[in-house]
């Protein structure tokens, strides 16, 4: 594990191992799946919308790495 540092995402303040800053997406499950749909939170996952809004509220990035409602995207 990397060293924790502190740098400013979204407006915030916040902590992140060194090692994983910048690597959520590689990490988390929603974004191989065929019900994200980012950049129309309407038509996305209702799940995925849920997590997102608790990390916009909470200042936290929280990737997803088991879901029962994943899809593979093509």
């Amino acid at each position: 594990m990397g060293d924790i540092i502190r740098y400013e995402h979204h407006g915030a303040e916040v902590c992140v191992d060194e090692d994983l800053k910048g690597k959520h997406r590689s990490h988390c499950l929603c974004f191989r799946c065929a019900k994200f749909c980012p950049e129309n939170r309407e038509k996305s996952c209702p799940r995925a919308n849920l997590l997102y809004a608790y990390c916009v509220a909470f200042d936290m990035v929280t990737p997803v790495y088991e879901c029962p409602e994943f899809e593979e995207a093509e």
